[in-house]
């Protein structure tokens, strides 16, 4: 038996039929369907609220006619129609109150400079990627590691003995075991696996006492500036970790392989601006240099900097400008430290170059860098260019399921880790052992 409030809904969507409603309203028409409290909520809506909004109204133009005075009802204290509305002068507080703080225009400032000054920071996101990281820097890249990193872990006195099980436990930690969530977060895994392995690399430290010469910053603040060509270039930001020793790094290169690089030619990046992407100030200082450290810290010199790709949640950096901020970073490093010992003035070759490590990872694949600062004078594309050694995307182990990924019944990946690849960890080793060996 069909309930009572049928028909009352067919006399409504048959009203609505009648006066043109919309189409929404067609639904009442089928018996059972609507109840009679929702064809009494919604009978009395018309069309013109279920209407789009229509647009803001453009303020009016005031017209200033000279010699004829507006007539307002200010000195009324009340609204009063056809008169104008009166304009007050901005009430000054006689104290100062944070709440209701107003800046400065920028052209008053006392930092405002007409010329602008182009900055890098932790979430540039440049658009022709390591291309241009490369002119910037005025650099030469190599798509290797030096041969003499890679000897450095397969040294038998660099040996940790049941290496490939403590490595695969590293990983099992920070992907299983570190979490009592279903699964931990890239955040929190990137960061759980780097801290196993820099560990496992310290247990060294018995058999190499430089390693105990080291530290580990977190949310340091790097400055650093130069000139390349006629425009102005500072990277300014807080990067990852940064591991500090109080000896600074061996060279990579040789004098004579340095001389080499004034006949490499930089890559042109026409039609495209070198400074696209990057941030445009007018708001800064010319000469700022800071390592984020004090003079007095014992531990002066850069030697690795760790970066994860999932650190910030907000913000996610493509594979290809991920690395272009390690290059531009492990530059500014560089840098800074040799305004440091040889001051901002002079722009020369450097008598003994300074030499930066960079390691990052998405917790499975890693990127290998080491930048080495040969000269100061960046201003012009011809002399001594810089060196930056680069291998990327190296796979670590190939998956690591929590659960197995089952395909049409059969089990494609089994549940846990599966393809570790040793050979990674072995370069890892490497860049870490580096000045210490």
């Amino acid at each position: 038996m069909r309930p009572a409030t049928v028909p009352c809904v067919k006399a409504a969507a048959r009203l609505c039929f009648q006066t043109g409603f919309s189409k929404e309203w067609r639904w009442l028409a089928s018996p059972g369907r609507a109840s009679f409290r929702q064809a009494q909520r919604h009978f009395n809506v018309s069309r013109c609220v279920t209407a789009k909004r229509p647009p803001p109204r453009s303020p009016k133009e005031t017209v200033e006619i000279p010699g004829l005075g507006v007539i307002t009802y200010g000195e009324r204290m009340h609204y009063v129609p056809g008169l104008a509305k009166p304009v007050y002068p901005l009430w000054e507080r006689a104290y100062k109150d944070p709440r209701f703080y107003q800046a400065l225009p920028a052209h008053e400032m006392r930092l405002y400079k007409e010329k602008p000054c182009y900055v890098f920071h932790q979430r540039t996101s440049p658009l022709e990627g390591l291309r241009q990281a490369l002119w910037l820097t005025k650099t030469k890249m190599i798509s290797s590691l030096p041969p003499q990193l890679l000897s450095l872990a397969e040294s038998a006195a660099n040996q940790i003995p049941d290496l490939d099980e403590r490595v695969q436990k590293a990983i099992k930690h920070a992907r299983f075991w570190d979490t009592t969530e279903e699964r931990p977060g890239k955040a929190k895994y990137c960061n759980a696996l780097l801290l196993n392995l820099l560990h496992l690399c310290a247990t060294l430290q018995t058999t190499h006492s430089a390693i105990g010469r080291r530290m580990l910053a977190e949310r340091y603040s790097l400055s650093a500036s130069w000139k390349r060509g006629d425009d102005l270039f500072q990277i300014r930001g807080q990067n990852g970790f940064l591991q500090n020793c109080m000896d600074p790094l061996p060279e990579i290169s040789g004098k004579q392989e340095v001389k080499d690089t004034a006949d490499h030619v930089l890559e042109n990046l026409y039609p495209v601006c070198p400074t696209i992407s990057l941030q445009k100030v007018h708001l800064y200082k010319e000469e700022v240099n800071c390592s984020g450290f004090t003079g007095d810290c014992p531990y002066p010199h850069a030697h690795t900097l760790y970066f994860l790709e999932g650190a910030d949640p907000h913000w996610t950096l493509r594979p290809e400008q991920f690395r272009t901020k390690m290059v531009m970073f492990a530059f500014g490093n560089a840098l800074a430290r040799a305004h440091t010992l040889y001051g901002n003035q002079p722009q020369c070759v450097l008598d003994r170059p300074i030499t930066v490590q960079a390691v990052g990872t998405n917790g499975r694949l890693f990127q290998f860098m080491v930048f080495q600062l040969n000269t100061t004078d960046l201003s012009g594309d011809d002399g001594i260019k810089n060196q930056v050694w680069l291998e990327s995307d190296v796979e670590l182990y190939d998956f690591a399921k929590v659960r197995p990924f089952i395909k049409k019944k059969q089990v494609k990946v089994p549940a846990g880790l599966a393809g570790y690849k040793p050979e990674t960890f072995s370069r890892f080793m490497g860049l870490y052992l580096h000045g210490a060996a």
